[in-house]
């Protein structure tokens, strides 16, 4: 296994790979007609052997299939891995309620095959009412009794996190961040001046980043970038990306880079990211994402983007 750059997840957490594997498409669910479970078990294991350290899955990843699969992919691996899942609220997950989260745990270990799971998240805010102090003493519990390592939160706004700092320290917070979804860039830096770790999801834009994505594809795409006529695959939002692409496409050239690896590695150089997750069904475009962990772009290169933004 090759290694890559690794970071520190906030002031408690250990050193994980700059890029994370995100298993949501290992779920198949959302992401259209699934691969074999046997070509998604191999395009995990690819991951760990360019040097991606971690993994990021969840209960409501193709109602715990993802969870499953990663479990089967890491097999006699475990100690390689640094593996993260969440519990989600009862609209679709088994809820943030006490209760809910202690059963919660226990069936994304038994998912997963292992006694402990690395880092334990809240996949976002319950709807229903639930203290957030509850929920978050809750997982604290879980903390103590050695079936999770650390804690974290996912699409939180800082007062929520404030509200669980009061009782114990978050380890990372997981939230969308792209050249395409700014809106959280504050709360991911002031993540980071707090010893809180900050990976992000959708680094690329649901595939918009990547350069690959005709426009004239995405109506036709059988998952739910298809059907969205209110975020980024809207005409304004796909307006905003192609024109992005268009001037991001010369530096990416320039460097000689992909669009994906160029998307990446500005991610990872934003006050506050630790890692960002990078999710494929298929071993190429792992590896390709894999090799972003290795760049790191000059100042003035940043420079450049940040007039495109």
């Amino acid at each position: 296994m090759r290694a890559m750059r690794a970071a520190r997840l906030g002031s408690n957490g250990p050193p994980i790979s700059v890029i994370g594997l995100g298993a949501w498409e290992a779920g198949g669910a959302d992401w259209g007609p699934n691969e074999s479970e046997d070509a998604v078990v191999d395009a995990i294991r690819s991951a760990l052997d360019v040097g991606i350290t971690w993994i990021d899955t969840a209960e409501v990843y193709g109602k715990g299939v993802s969870e499953e699969l990663v479990g089967r992919a890491i097999g006699g691996r475990r100690d390689e891995v640094f593996v993260a899942t969440k519990v989600a609220p009862a609209d679709e997950g088994s809820g943030l309620a006490p209760a809910e989260v202690r059963a919660a745990c226990a069936a994304s270990l038994a998912r997963l095959g292992m006694d402990r799971v690395d880092l334990y998240q809240l996949h976002w805010p319950d709807p229903f009412g639930t203290p957030i102090e509850d929920t978050w003493e809750t997982m604290c519990e879980l903390q103590d009794a050695g079936l999770v390592r650390y804690l974290g939160v996912s699409n939180f706004t800082r007062e929520l996190i404030e509200r669980c700092l009061a009782i114990r320290h978050v380890d990372s917070l997981q939230q969308e961040f792209s050249m395409l979804s700014l809106d959280d860039r504050e709360l991911i830096r002031w993540c980071g001046e707090h010893g809180i770790g900050v990976v992000s999801y959708s680094p690329l834009g649901a595939g918009l980043l990547t350069g690959s994505l005709a426009r004239e594809r995405v109506a036709s795409l059988d998952d739910w970038r298809g059907s969205d006529r209110e975020g980024l695959f809207s005409d304004a939002g796909m307006d905003r990306a192609y024109a992005m692409l268009a001037n991001l496409s010369p530096i990416a050239e320039r460097l000689g880079i992909s669009l994906s690896q160029l998307a990446l590695a500005w991610n990872l150089a934003q006050p506050g990211v630790t890692s960002a997750i990078a999710g494929s069904r298929n071993p190429d475009h792992i590896r390709m994402n894999a090799a972003a962990g290795d760049i790191e772009l000059d100042l003035a290169t940043l420079g450049e983007i940040e007039t495109l933004l």
